[in-house]
């Protein structure tokens, strides 16, 4: 009997010590090859990020070196950016100079079957980080489960919940009324992982908050300027919003909300924004200046990167099955305690 994408992200929950070490579930998606024996000798790995000049990928990558140094592996990280063409032709390019196997954050869940099914060709085990891909369809969301490549990073209804929770908490302390203040959340809408993000933002905010706020779903490409571009046009078709609250799939979708408001005017006691990274946030907080991003859910990169290598690395040597999902650990972090947590800002 299979089980439920929610049974098996808690049962790897339970099993991730730290954001350190992961279990199985028992069973891998159809899309991983076939068992093999223990891999011997020296291990090569690749591991290929998009965005791969943003802070929180770049502790990933550090991350990643420091474990894969620390077992003794070869490891190799290419950035991909934001192509999609790219991400194919380097997985095929890694398959050709022999990597051992292949660890992925896919600049677009739309190239998963391609890059599946090069991996699989190639009898190359394939571990996502961070963003979920399917091996029979472009949409990790009519993903069925057996289909989905195991991911590590973190979870998106837990991040999704400290956002929604710590948005209400800076709401009722600001003390504003339901009819002069919007919500608007800002995500990418064809990533999975942000979609959860955003939804449990949504659920845990009017459960904690008590009061019903009109919501309003911002589509964006993820980053600031594409966020800022957006929420600009939203603010424009919505006059006479007095305060506005801000959450996103991540630090630049609220960092772009934020921004846009401050342009218009909108002062920051006005606004509530609560970042997903910190990254970015955290360069509000050190210019000591009042701002609207007023917390974020601090996602540590170097713990993703460590995990999805030792992760890797027991399968080739070990052949240890890959869980579905592992989880690191997260902090909520503001202008008070944003360095003491230990947040890299660029």
């Amino acid at each position: 009997m299979h089980l439920s994408r929610i049974q098996l992200a808690a049962t790897v929950g339970v099993c991730v010590a730290l954001g350190l070490t992961a279990c199985s579930t028992g069973r891998e998606p159809s899309a991983s090859p076939a068992s093999a024996a223990p891999a011997s000798g020296k291990l090569s790995l690749t591991y290929l990020q998009k965005q791969g000049d943003q802070e929180y990928f770049i502790g990933e990558a550090e991350g990643a070196k420091a474990k894969a140094a620390e077992l003794g592996v070869d490891l190799k990280i290419v950035n991909l950016g934001n192509d999609a063409n790219k991400a194919v032709s380097e997985v095929q390019a890694a398959i050709a100079q022999k990597s051992n196997g292949l660890i992925i954050v896919v600049p677009d869940p739309a190239v998963g079957p391609q890059v599946v099914q090069a991996a699989k060709d190639a009898g190359v085990p394939l571990l996502t980080s961070d963003d979920q891909i399917c091996a029979t369809g472009p949409s990790p969301t009519e993903c069925a489960e057996e289909d989905l490549v195991p991911r590590i990073g973190f979870s998106g209804a837990q991040m999704g919940g400290e956002v929604g929770k710590r948005a209400a908490e800076e709401y009722v302390k600001a003390g504003w009324k339901p009819a002069d203040t919007r919500i608007i959340s800002a995500w990418k809408q064809d990533v999975t992982v942000c979609t959860d993000r955003v939804k449990a933002a949504d659920s845990a905010f009017s459960k904690a908050a008590g009061a019903k706020i009109q919501k309003i779903d911002v589509a964006t490409d993820n980053t600031p300027t594409g966020a800022q571009d957006r929420v600009a046009a939203t603010i424009t078709a919505n006059p006479g919003v007095k305060n506005w609250i801000v959450w996103g799939c991540n630090d630049e979708n609220v960092q772009g909300g934020v921004t846009a408001l401050e342009n218009a005017g909108v002062k920051a006691d006005n606004i509530i924004g609560v970042g997903l990274g910190a990254y970015l946030a955290c360069k509000n907080w050190s210019s000591g200046k009042p701002s609207g991003m007023k917390a974020a859910l601090f996602i540590n990169g170097k713990n993703v990167g460590a995990l999805a290598v030792e992760t890797m690395y027991d399968k080739l040597k070990y052949r240890k099955q890959f869980p579905y999902e592992a989880f690191a650990p997260t902090t909520m972090v503001d202008a008070t305690n944003w360095k003491s947590a230990g947040v890299t800002c660029g």
